[in-house]
């Protein structure tokens, strides 16, 4: 009898292609962001929400280029499709949400909102990982998202960069804060649950 072929070793650096490189990058920017947002606690520098800002918006790149990256070289894998949702939930679904705590969005309904746009967030990228094969069958490649996907919260994180540079945080987030049953709640944050809506809507949004 011959002897069974010993399965080799799964090598994590040698799995990875070009373009899961630049989505790593995008997970340290991500991560980096969250950095950013705990010196302004600790500080109460307002560059630090600013940095913050702007490191979302170099996941963003990132985000765009590792896909653009595997389309060229023709390189994609099931660990590249995991890799770059895992790095999104970081940069555009939890680093949103701390920036908008440590702007003021602190009250228990606040958290309440930014903690369903989390989960949102997540649902999202897990329906898609699962559909993606079925959405492809007919073409090959997937042509359009169901719901706006996670880095769409690009736009909140702006938001938030524009209000911190105005001094409209704290204290003096815009629209204020009302008191409901006791407990606090920034109407600014209703702009996280209708983006965490959106994104587990059934909306078609063409794919590029």
């Amino acid at each position: 009898m011959t002897e069974p072929q010993k399965k080799k070793p799964f090598s994590m650096i040698r799995e990875f292609h070009l373009a899961d490189w630049f989505t790593l990058g995008n997970a340290v920017s991500g991560i980096g962001a969250l950095f950013a947002t705990m010196r302004f606690l600790t500080s109460g520098d307002v560059r630090h929400v600013l940095l913050a800002a702007l490191l979302v918006f170099i996941a963003l790149l990132f985000d765009i280029l590792d896909g653009r990256i595997a389309r060229w070289r023709q390189r994609a894998s099931i660990l590249g499709r995991e890799l770059d949702s895992l790095a999104d939930v970081i940069s555009f679904g939890v680093a949103p949400v701390i920036i908008a705590y440590a702007c003021g969005m602190n009250g228990f309904y606040d958290q309440v909102l930014l903690a369903y746009f989390v989960a949102c967030g997540v649902s999202r990228l897990a329906r898609y990982n699962v559909t993606a094969e079925e959405l492809s069958q007919q073409t090959g490649k997937v042509t359009h998202f169901e719901g706006t996907p996670i880095p769409t919260s690009i736009v909140l994180v702006l938001m938030l960069g524009v209000a911190a540079y105005y001094g409209a945080i704290g204290d003096n987030l815009w629209f204020g804060a009302i008191s409901i049953a006791g407990f606090t709640l920034h109407p600014l944050t209703l702009v996280f649950g209708l983006s965490g809506s959106l994104m587990i809507s059934r909306i078609r949004i063409p794919k590029p």
